[in-house]
C-alpha cells in the first residue's frame, strides 16, 4: 500500500462570487438562447443550422425577438448544447432540462460558450485564416494578464502581449529539426530571410493586423459576457474571471497528475488507471485531457477503443465521460461500428440525462450480449477469475444454457477464448462441461 499525497480542493480568487451569483449571471447572458432553444424543441421541424428562413420568421414572431437576434440565439443555443441538432429535428440537450434546477450545467453550458467565442463573433472576412487562428490561440495569453491583473487593462498593453505570443507562435512553427546531414544556416543567411519577410509584410502593417485582430477578440469575449469593454482598456466580468481561474486550474492539475500518466500514450494511461477506484481515475482522466486539445484526445481514446483490449475499450468510454459534451459528436458517429455501438449507447444514454442504472435499457437483446462477452473478455484476460464467474450473474438472459444459446450467435471474436476461460473457472463441473461443449460448437461452427 502507498500513501497518496491528495492536493487541496483549489479555492477561487477573493472577491469571486458564488456558484448561485455566477450561475445567474450565466443565465442572463443565455437568456434569449434558452428561449429560442425551448422555442425550437417544441416546434416540429425548426430546421438545421443556419435556421430556415421560413422558422426564423416563426420565432421572431413567436418571440418578439428581431431576426437577427433570433439567429444569435439559434447559433448560442447550440454552441452552448441547449439543443441537439439530428437531421431537420432539434432536441432538447440536457442542459436545457437541468437549465433552472442545476447551477452546474449552466455554468457549463456557459464555459462552453466562453470557448466557442471566436465562432459566436466571426472574424473580419478581410483577414487571412492562419493569422485569424494565431490570433485565437494567443488570446489564453491576454485572458490571463486580464485574470492576473484583477481590474482593467490597457488596450496598447493587451496588444503588445498578443504581438509578442503571435511573434512566439510563428517563431516556433518555423523551426526545423535538424536532421542527419543538416547543418544550422549560417547568421547571415538566417538575418537575410529574416530582413527579406520584414521587408515584404512590414512592421506597420503587421501591428495593424494585430490591433485588427485585438478588436475582433476583445469584441468576441464581450458578446458572450467574458468581459467588459471601456474607453481604452478591457476588464474580466466576474463569469469570466471565474472562467479564466478554472482554465489556469485546469493547467495545474495536469502539471501534477497524481499517477504521472500525463505524458503517456492514450493506452498507456488507461492502463495506468486501471487498478484506481473511479475518484482518483477520473482525477486522472481530467489531468491527461487538461494536458490535450479535446479532438485530439477523443480521436485517440477512440481509437484506443477500437483496438482488440477489451479493458481499454471499456476504460476509454470511462475517459470519454469526463470529456462530457464536446466528444458527443465523435461518439455518436461511432454508433454504425459494432465492436462500439453498445459502448456509444451507453454512453449517450447517460450524456442524455438517463440514470446509469437504466441505461442498459437503450441496448438491444443481442447488444446486450455482445457487451456481456466483451466485458467478459475484459476480465478473463486482466481480472481474477472469480470475478469472471460473478459475471454470469450480470447476464440479461438470467439463464446458463439461455445465455449460452444467445453468445453462440453474436459473433464476436473472442466468444471461444471467454467460453474456454469460464469453464475453466466456474466450480460446477455440470455447468463447466456445457460452457466447454458450447466453446467447441463455436469453434468448430456446429451448433
Amino acid at each position: 500500500m502507498t500513501t497518496r499525497r491528495t492536493r487541496p480542493a483549489p479555492r477561487p480568487p477573493e472577491g469571486t462570487p458564488p456558484r448561485t451569483e455566477l450561475a445567474r449571471q450565466a443565465r442572463a447572458v443565455l437568456a434569449d438562447a434558452v428561449r429560442i432553444a425551448h422555442w425550437a424543441a417544441g416546434t416540429p421541424g425548426p430546421g438545421t443550422a443556419p435556421l430556415a428562413a421560413h422558422a426564423l420568421e416563426r420565432a421572431a414572431t413567436a418571440l418578439e425577438l428581431s431576426p437577427a437576434q433570433v439567429r444569435a440565439g439559434w447559433d448560442r443555443a447550440r454552441l452552448a448544447g441547449l439543443i441537439e441538432l439530428h437531421g431537420d429535428t432539434a432536441r432538447p440537450g440536457w442542459r436545457l432540462r437541468a437549465w433552472d434546477r442545476d447551477d452546474s450545467a449552466v455554468l457549463r453550458g456557459w464555459v462552453a460558450l466562453f470557448d466557442a467565442w471566436s465562432l459566436v463573433h466571426a472574424a473580419p472576412a478581410d483577414i487571412e485564416a492562419g493569422a485569424v487562428a494565431e490570433a485565437v490561440e494567443a488570446v489564453p495569453q491576454v485572458l490571463s494578464l486580464l485574470q492576473l491583473s484583477a481590474g482593467p487593462v490597457t488596450v496598447p498593453a493587451l496588444l503588445d502581449l498578443l504581438g509578442q505570443r503571435v511573434a512566439e507562435l510563428q517563431e516556433e512553427r518555423c523551426e526545423v529539426p535538424l536532421g542527419p546531414g543538416r547543418t544550422a544556416p549560417a547568421p547571415a543567411e538566417t538575418a537575410a530571410r529574416a530582413g527579406t519577410a520584414e521587408s515584404a509584410a512590414g512592421p506597420a502593417r503587421s501591428a495593424d493586423l494585430n490591433a485588427l485582430l485585438l478588436d475582433w477578440a476583445l469584441e468576441g469575449l464581450a458578446a458572450v459576457g467574458a468581459l467588459t469593454l471601456g474607453k481604452g482598456h478591457a476588464t474580466l466580468t466576474p463569469l469570466g474571471n471565474w472562467a479564466v481561474w478554472v482554465k489556469l486550474e485546469q493547467i495545474c492539475v495536469a502539471a501534477q497528475s497524481p499517477a504521472g500518466n500525463i505524458e503517456q500514450s492514450a493506452a498507456d494511461m488507461l492502463l495506468g488507471c486501471a487498478r484506481l477506484t473511479p475518484g482518483p481515475a477520473r482525477a486522472e482522466y481530467r489531468a491527461w485531457l487538461a494536458a490535450r486539445t479535446v479532438g485530439s484526445a477523443v480521436a485517440e481514446l477512440l481509437a484506443v477503443a477500437r483496438g482488440e483490449d477489451a479493458l481499454l475499450r471499456g476504460l476509454a468510454f470511462e475517459a470519454l465521460r469526463v470529456v462530457g459534451a464536446p466528444a458527443e459528436p465523435e461518439v455518436r458517429a461511432v454508433l454504425t461500428e459494432p465492436s462500439l455501438r453498445p459502448y456509444a449507447l451507453l454512453w449517450l444514454a447517460e450524456y442524455e440525462g438517463n440514470d446509469p442504472d437504466d441505461a442498459q435499457e437503450v441496448l438491444s437483446r443481442e447488444e446486450a450480449t455482445w457487451l456481456w462477452v466483451d466485458t467478459a473478455a475484459a476480465v478473463a484476460d486482466h481480472g481474477e477469475t472469480g470475478l469472471l464467474v460473478r459475471h454470469l450473474d450480470s447476464a440479461v438472459q438470467g439463464t446458463v444454457p439461455a445465455l449460452l444459446e444467445e453468445v453462440r450467435a453474436v459473433g464476436h471474436p473472442r466468444t471461444v477464448q471467454v467460453l474456454v476461460a469460464l469453464a475453466a473457472a466456474h466450480p460446477d463441473p455440470a455447468l463447466a462441461k456445457a460452457v466447454r461443449r458450447a466453446a467447441f460448437q463455436v469453434h468448430t461452427g456446429g451448433a
